[in-house]
């Protein structure tokens, strides 16, 4: 009897001992889970604006949870690792994130797998010279300066462009991340115009005044700049073609005032018509030697697509529009009534243009 009391007790031991364990093991189970679902899934402490991060290029999940740990931002990142690692999203790309309030470390850990950067927009305008559009790129929302953009001349240098880049880049909106560099976009907008030219000449019309798409470009510019409402730009570059093939001279104030620079004060006068520049289309033959400004693709288009007709002048009738003419004559008329007699509302460009294309 006291051999079977002897080992009752022992089993008994060895039971407790065997629950105490295993109790402990559920409580640190327990523990475990409570502390990878605090970890996991309890919202961030974040702003009521959310959270702006930075990931530089080659960093990796761990260095980007252990930093936001030490900011007490992330609890427990081994757990949010050992989570990443079973989804498969360990891989994050570098940028700006702008983490909303209310996410999680699971919601941050998809949005850095993602690549769910904050993005920007720049828009350059069409009829802007580059002049304009280089300011406009260097003073956008978190563009990295480079020596591209401190001028002209060096941004077609950094673009490889010999001489004036006037017209070169393409005019529109470009979104971009946190840290693309002033040359980025400006390569981006290059390799635009590249492409919509290219497109646009090969649907190019035929007996076309132009040696090269280059010609066609500056034709643009010129219509861009002398278009106030949309549907007139292939009627005007009927015009200025029609000029051409009868050795006329284009006379057009745009190129007369981009010529001046910035001597030109809003006002064009008699003697800025006179002065000899290679842009002033009153004294030169032909177009002038570079773009003088931004052409969109609807203007390269009507360049290459000119309305037939035998129209060889316009005037400005001060609401936008123009009223075109075939004779000398009728054109002199037409400025005698839009012109010397304008209009108290005169404008150039109409109150709010109506896209009829």
């Amino acid at each position: 009897m006291k051999r079977s009391n002897a080992g009752g007790r022992g089993l008994n031991s060895w039971l407790r001992g065997f629950l105490f364990i295993f109790f402990l093991a559920f409580v640190g189970a327990a523990a475990a889970l409570w502390s990878a679902q605090s970890a996991l899934v309890k919202p961030l402490p974040l702003p009521p604006d959310g959270m702006r991060m930075d990931v530089e290029n080659g960093s990796n999940l761990s260095r980007v949870l252990s930093r936001l740990h030490d900011e007490g931002v992330v609890h427990s990142p081994i757990w949010v690792r050992i989570y990443a690692r079973l989804k498969e999203q360990s891989s994050i790309h570098p940028g700006e994130y702008m983490v909303p309030a209310g996410s999680n470390a699971m919601d941050l850990v998809a949005r850095l797998h993602r690549g769910d950067v904050t993005r920007y927009r720049v828009t350059l305008v069409e009829g802007w010279t580059f002049q304009q559009a280089l300011a406009q790129i260097r003073n956008a929302t978190r563009i990295k300066a480079t020596a591209a953009g401190e001028s002209v001349a060096a941004a077609a240098a950094a673009l490889g462009i010999e001489g004036n880049p006037e017209g070169r880049i393409f005019p529109d909106t470009y979104v971009y991340r946190s840290g693309s560099s002033d040359l980025d976009l400006l390569r981006q907008a290059y390799q635009r115009m590249e492409i919509v030219l290219e497109e646009e000449w090969q649907r190019r019309a035929e007996n076309l005044p132009y040696k090269d798409p280059y010609d066609a470009l500056i034709m643009a510019s010129i219509v861009e700049k002398e278009t106030g409402v949309p549907w007139e730009r292939d009627e005007i570059a009927g015009v200025f073609v029609r000029r051409l093939n009868k050795n006329m001279r284009l006379q057009t104030d745009p190129t007369v005032i981009y010529g001046m620079g910035e001597g030109y004060d809003g006002n064009l006068r008699r003697a800025d018509l006179r002065a000899i520049t290679p842009y002033n289309t009153y004294v030169i033959s032909g177009m002038p030697p570079t773009p003088i400004a931004l052409p969109g693709r609807e203007a390269i288009h009507a360049a290459l697509n000119p309305k037939a007709g035998d129209s060889l002048y316009f005037v400005a009738k001060g609401d936008g529009s123009h009223h075109f003419s075939s004779t000398l004559s009728d054109h002199n008329r037409a400025v005698q009534e839009y012109q010397l007699k304008r209009r108290s509302d005169y404008r150039s460009a109409p109150a709010e243009t109506q896209n009829r294309e």
